[in-house]
């Protein structure tokens, strides 16, 4: 079978922005900063006392691209969960550490990939850093510094009046020099506010003042379409500056959603191999065929595709001839019939009720090709534009 050449969808060589300077650490066998791809993470919805459950959907996030996975530690009952949940896992479990300092250290002897600590919130905190800092420098735990808008300390809400942006990076330093007082530099910070215009001031002038890895989320994000709004333009606001080493996009939906709408908007700034990508029309009045339709079709008719392939599905004369020429698939609609182009030839026209099966077949052929040919996949996502 002849080798069909493609127009693969890869990550620029000419990357969007320089990625800032960074030390690097290791959660787990994940690498963040110092250059590093950044990585996705997410947070069970389990109670994590309940194991099973916790690590049914960490198997979960694991399948849906999830790199890194917290769990929360609010009871003794938690903490005695996390060495069977970290030793279980398939990707770096950490802690989120709340109230308690000894559930830090049971997190940390539990084999934890890392331990975030929220300081605005953990009584006596600033006392028990010398005890955190050598019994995670015993175990290789890196610590994430996780400062929030809704908990931050209350000298500092004093100070500032409110959780401004200098308000939670001055917080973040702080806990940071503690540890670095006592040698400890194994760590990464995250200042997180629900308004996307202040956290992307807070890690801008975070970003100024350390060379800590920094993990990016707006907490409290909101519902599943609010919240992906404020993060892409959050994410995007700051990893197009280079500014960023991992990211939780915040949803109040399945945890699961949070991570595709997290490698969504890596592989939209290019900073991730794309996989299957459906470029489709919006429609309009020129639409002589249903695009809503046939773009649903085909995306789920080519669901768990591994290749990188980008299939175009378009409506009209218009655009619809360029865009499926320019794609590795693609069908120019109209006229109760559709042209099926593969890489910018026309290879055959078929009737419109045959669009859906022809582009599924055409996509079966060209991904087993792809695969004897040994080309490499990247992670999962479907943009319709």
């Amino acid at each position: 079978m002849t080798a069909i050449p493609l127009g693969v969808p890869e990550v620029p060589v000419r990357p969007i922005a320089e990625r800032r300077a960074s030390r690097r650490i290791q959660v787990g066998p994940v690498a963040v900063g110092g250059g590093a791809p950044v990585s996705v993470q997410s947070m069970t919805t389990t109670r994590t006392s309940d194991i099973g459950a916790t690590l049914q959907q960490i198997a979960e996030l694991t399948a849906s691209g999830c790199q890194i996975v917290r769990v929360a530690c609010p009871t003794q009952d938690d903490a005695d969960a996390l060495a069977t949940i970290a030793r279980k896992s398939q990707i770096p479990v950490i802690a989120d550490i709340h109230f308690q300092p000894k559930y830090v250290f049971a997190a940390i002897e539990a084999g934890c990939a890392a331990v975030r600590v929220n300081p605005g919130n953990i009584k006596q905190f600033d006392d028990k850093v010398k005890e955190i800092a050598r019994a995670a420098a015993d175990h290789g735990t890196p610590i994430r510094i996780g400062v929030n808008a809704g908990s931050l300390d209350r000298r500092l809400l004093q100070k500032y009046g409110k959780a401004t942006p200098e308000a939670l990076v001055e917080s973040a330093l702080w806990e940071a020099s503690l540890f670095e007082e006592h040698g400890f530099r194994d760590i990464k910070i995250s200042v997180k506010h629900n308004d996307p215009v202040v956290m992307v001031s807070a890690y801008q002038l975070l970003a100024e003042s350390c060379d800590y890895p920094l993990h990016l989320g707006v907490t409290e994000a909101g519902p599943a379409f609010q919240g992906t709004i404020k993060s892409a333009v959050a994410f995007g606001a700051l990893l197009s500056r280079g500014i960023g080493d991992t990211i939780r996009v915040s949803l109040s939906a399945p945890p699961a959603e949070e991570v595709k709408v997290g490698i969504q908007i890596l592989e939209s700034l290019g900073l991730r191999q794309r996989r299957l990508e459906i470029v489709s029309c919006p429609s309009c009045g020129r639409a002589q065929v249903d695009v809503y339709k046939l773009a649903d079709e085909v995306t789920a008719g080519l669901e768990g595709m591994e290749v990188p392939l980008r299939v175009a599905v378009m409506g009209c004369v218009v655009n619809g001839p360029g865009e499926a020429r320019e794609a590795d698939l693609g069908v120019a609609s109209g006229n109760g019939k559709g042209q099926i182009f593969v890489k910018g030839e026309v290879i055959k026209t078929v009737p419109e009720s045959k669009i859906v099966e022809t582009l599924i077949e055409e996509a079966m052929k060209i991904a087993e090709q792809m695969e004897q040919d040994g080309v490499a996949s990247g992670e999962p996502a479907v943009t319709v534009s």
